[in-house]
């Protein structure tokens, strides 16, 4: 008797001007974790789309089969009841309820036509004690939930496992995982591929869609690439390594995911003297405390720290955001400014990538060369009059030179992939021709390919002049791309190294708060 429980065949799907997914075929087997790796464009997104109901029958070619038998989804209602759901990257739980009106948003239990309150909450602490989130008394890492509590105040690791709880009302069969770990802090990830490997041992298979490889290796049974739309291959985890995944995402080895290079340091750009931020909401708290940093010329500049440590709300500040609660003195090239909303800091040079590209970085409803220069109006027009033709082009050079994957500047931003949205941001910053660029998880949700390509984008910045200062979490790449690094915590800046300083232990430990 075959094992398998899903079976993808000879799946094709067209947009506008370009083939998404060309006779992909997936096969996964009951009670796995199954991952699925490929580059941003590579056609992961909408083969799961394809599977959890969001493109309906009708809107593409081939064949559905779960335990041997065909199914075509009118809706994703209709892949929910044969047990799929899919829990997309950017999620979908309602802000303003409570934790179980989000679990059982549409599927309330009822006597009489009156919704069963009591049943409500009492299914909802047994989903939460599944996932780790419900406990008899708080733990230390504050990872107790209620049922009643408002999905707004959790944590982003919080809510990943209130959407892991929802799918499992719903009867999940076959669990699937968008980039689950994009957002989430190192104990978070553990707690959540603890939750996977559980639900592996009940017999759930779960589709897992990750960049992080580390993670693929360590979660996955079995793997499938896809690359530029079809399918490269499959096989058993433990017959296939990182170096041969990335060598079929890409079609070409990497040799070094990492291409450091020891820039010339020369003069100060940027100085902050004696920063700090209130919290807005909050009066009395600070957001950011006494901070003094610097950034050089010829060099990018790691910024370090665990989530909530304030490395955004510094820069975001730097940038014009909570400009009544700010103090402190800001001097690009030795001269005193007043940056007190982004256009102000647009017109110092300073220009800034968001670590929320969808929030704050882009008009998902409008095309590619609209947002590249919403930014750069007033130089691409005349009297007030935008000219057509220096738009297209500028756009189509910055296509260009960041490889974006489109089929043309008037490609509206909503359907390109996560990593292709973020170099339309990176676009948009460039055209404003920067003196200071700050990339705010400039690699989140990027696959490995596309991280090189800005990595080397990032060199030739430097190259040029640009100072580019570098937020992330993720540790290999602020030891591998910076120059020179600082640490946050707690809102304050708790240690400042050279590359060579720089290593694993000393940049935690003043993550953690400890002074160096």
């Amino acid at each position: 008797m075959s094992n398998k429980i899903l079976e993808m065949q000879n799946i094709t799907k067209i947009f506008p001007g370009v083939r998404a997914l060309d006779d992909v075929c997936l096969q996964v087997n009951n009670g796995e974790v199954h991952a699925i790796c490929g580059e941003n464009g590579a056609g992961k997104s909408t083969l799961i789309k394809i599977l959890s109901g969001v493109y309906p029958e009708g809107t593409y070619e081939g064949r559905i089969l779960i335990n041997d038998e065909e199914h075509v989804f009118s809706g994703t209602s209709a892949a929910e009841k044969v047990g799929i759901v899919c829990i997309h990257q950017e999620l979908e739980l309602i802000p303003d309820l409570t934790v179980a009106e989000n679990i059982f948003l549409g599927k309330y239990p009822h006597k009489f036509g009156v919704v069963d309150w009591n049943e409500i909450y009492s299914q909802t602490r047994e989903l939460l004690k599944e996932v780790g989130l419900h406990r008899e008394s708080q733990d230390e890492e504050g990872r107790q939930v209620k049922p009643t509590d408002i999905i707004k105040h959790l944590g982003i690791g919080q809510r990943q496992l209130v959407e892991i709880a929802k799918a499992l009302a719903r009867d999940a069969k076959i669990l699937i995982l968008d980039e689950p770990t994009a957002a989430l802090t190192e104990t978070e990830v553990e707690t959540l591929l603890g939750i996977l490997e559980e639900l592996r041992s009940r017999g759930i298979t779960s589709i897992y869609i990750s960049h992080k490889l580390d993670e693929v290796m360590h979660i996955a049974d079995r793997v499938t690439i896809l690359r530029d739309g079809k399918s490269i291959g499959s096989d058993d985890i433990k017959n296939i390594t990182k170096n041969d995944i990335i060598r079929m995402m890409v079609g070409r080895e990497l040799t070094n995911l990492f291409p450091y290079e020891d820039h010339k340091q020369q003069d100060k750009v940027l100085e902050i003297k004696n920063y700090s931020v209130q919290d807005p909401d909050i009066p009395g708290r600070f957001l950011i405390k006494d901070v003094n940093i610097h950034a050089n010329k010829g060099e990018i500049l790691g910024i370090s720290g665990l989530m909530g440590a304030g490395r955004t709300e510094l820069f975001t500040s730097l940038f014009g955001a909570f400009p009544a609660n700010s103090v402190g003195d800001i001097f690009i090239n030795g001269e005193k400014v007043s940056i007190k909303s982004p256009v102000d800091a647009l017109s110092h040079g300073f220009a800034l990538v968001t670590e929320d590209r969808k929030r704050y970085g882009l008009i998902l409803g409008m095309d590619i060369k609209e947002n590249t220069t919403m930014a750069s109006l007033e130089d691409i027009s005349k009297l007030s009059v935008i000219d057509m033709n220096q738009e297209i082009a500028l756009t189509q050079e910055l296509i260009e030179k960041l490889k974006t994957k489109t089929w043309g500047v008037e490609e509206k931003a909503k359907n390109l992939s996560g990593g292709n949205q973020q170099k339309v941001v990176l676009q948009k910053a460039l055209l404003t021709k920067p003196k200071i660029l700050v990339l705010d998880e400039p690699t989140r949700g990027i696959d490995v390919g596309a991280k090189l390509e800005i990595y080397k984008i990032m060199n030739q910045l430097v190259e040029e002049g640009v100072v580019i200062i570098m937020i992330s979490s993720e540790l290999e790449e602020i030891l591998g791309m910076s120059n020179r690094i600082y640490v946050m915590a707690e809102g304050r800046i708790t240690g400042e190294f050279t590359a060579k300083e720089a290593n694993q232990e000393n940049i935690m430990q003043a993550a953690v708060g400890g002074m160096v």
